[in-house]
């Protein structure tokens, strides 16, 4: 594989681990500088209430606080469905701009349809303050980072490369677990390959952070940080030799047996909204849907 150069800057890279929904978070800091970056966020839900809390958020505001940072990016690699997005609550503690990957605006269409969703509902990703472009640049302090549009687990994931390190979503997990499920809407094992094999293309060394860990069997510690070249040698889906074909039949096969995330019907309608819950109703009440048989 051909290698892309990235800059030199080593981030520092702070996580945070969200255990019922598998979930890592993390404040990415400029390391000349107090500037930083938080990467998918976790707003605590329980779905049998209907009860929302900000515990894992306030984990990071007092984090932020504490080492004095100034928060310059609240990002997303995607329209979560395992998790809610605490990126309002963290806009209105702490600033920051909001950003997501363009084809969010694709994510909203399918799934604004998908929950009959009213004209107060928009679908052109103006909810976030910014919509990353594939090789697009935004920096965080004195650190520079650029998007690699890596689809196929949703159509508008991203992966973040800022200096060393590449913040990849759900596009993959720890060589021992593998790479993300392809059967949600837009999504598509083919895709996946080839993205997956774009963010391989870094320089082996690169860092890669995840979005979730789930512990593969025998192992007992979740694990959150890997590198492209334990990725290209150990991925039990995806290392090298494995052809595009054999990757497909795989993924197809295996997503065939999954479940669907708990969270996803409450996560997707607040996600694809930036974090905001929809308008509330007439009665002031905030209300999430539950389409029936739609998802089967």
């Amino acid at each position: 594989m051909s290698e892309v150069k990235t800059s030199p800057c080593v981030p520092q890279v702070k996580a945070f681990f969200d255990e019922p929904t598998n979930t890592f978070s993390y404040v990415v800091q400029d390391p000349s500088s107090q500037a930083c970056a938080i990467i998918d966020s976790v707003l605590d839900f329980d779905y049998a209430s209907g009860s929302t809390d900000v515990r894992s958020a306030d984990e990071i505001i007092t984090y932020v606080r504490d080492h004095d940072l100034t928060v310059e990016w609240i990002l997303e690699t995607h329209v979560h469905a395992d998790h809610l997005s605490a990126a309002p609550y963290l806009h209105q503690a702490l600033g920051g701009k909001t950003g997501i990957g363009a084809l969010i605006t694709v994510v909203q269409d399918t799934f604004g349809k998908a929950f009959n969703v009213g004209s107060e509902f928009a679908r052109d990703g103006s909810q976030f303050d910014r919509l990353f472009e594939e090789g697009e640049r935004f920096s965080i302090g004195n650190c520079e980072g650029y998007i690699l549009h890596t689809p196929g687990h949703t159509p508008a994931c991203l992966t973040y490369v800022i200096g060393d390190a590449a913040f990849v979503g759900d596009t993959l997990f720890m060589p021992d677990y593998g790479t993300a499920r392809c059967d949600f809407p837009g999504g598509d094992a083919r895709t996946l390959f080839r993205s997956i094999n774009k963010v391989l293309s870094l320089p082996a060394e690169t860092r890669i952070f995840l979005c979730h860990d789930y512990k593969a069997p025998n192992r007992e510690v979740y694990c959150h940080e890997t590198s492209v070249a334990e990725q290209r040698q150990h991925n039990v889906h995806v290392h090298e030799g494995i052809t595009e074909a054999e990757f497909v039949r795989m993924r197809t096969e295996r997503d065939a047996t999954l479940a669907m995330p708990t969270l996803i019907l409450p996560s997707v309608q607040v996600n694809m909204r930036a974090g905001e819950m929809p308008p509330a109703e007439d009665n002031a009440q905030v209300y999430l849907k539950i389409p029936i048989n739609l998802f089967n």
